[in-house]
């Protein structure tokens, strides 16, 4: 009846140690996000990036932007930008 006994302690000790990696796991690998610091100035909170007619990227300040009710085709992108 000893033998039993410790038996099932053995078992319990492996059964626990077999779901230690998982805690481990979660705790250390999957470390909380860090905030995300930016580079300050290339793009503000007043401007949007956008393509223009040339095929070159500006910022052009929100305000000055209309809304669109309707979203652009990639094929309608490319014949409207003008290779060089």
């Amino acid at each position: 009846m000893n033998t039993n006994s410790n038996r099932r302690k053995i078992l319990a000790g492996i059964g626990l140690l077999s779901l230690l990696p998982f805690f481990i796991r979660k705790r250390f690998l999957l470390p909380k996000p860090e905030e995300v610091i930016g580079c300050g100035g290339t793009n503000g909170a007043g401007t949007m990036k956008l393509l223009s007619q040339d095929g070159e990227l500006v910022e052009v300040d929100i305000s000055k932007i209309t809304k669109m009710q309707q979203k652009v085709s990639d094929k309608e992108v490319l014949q409207w930008v003008k290779r060089k």
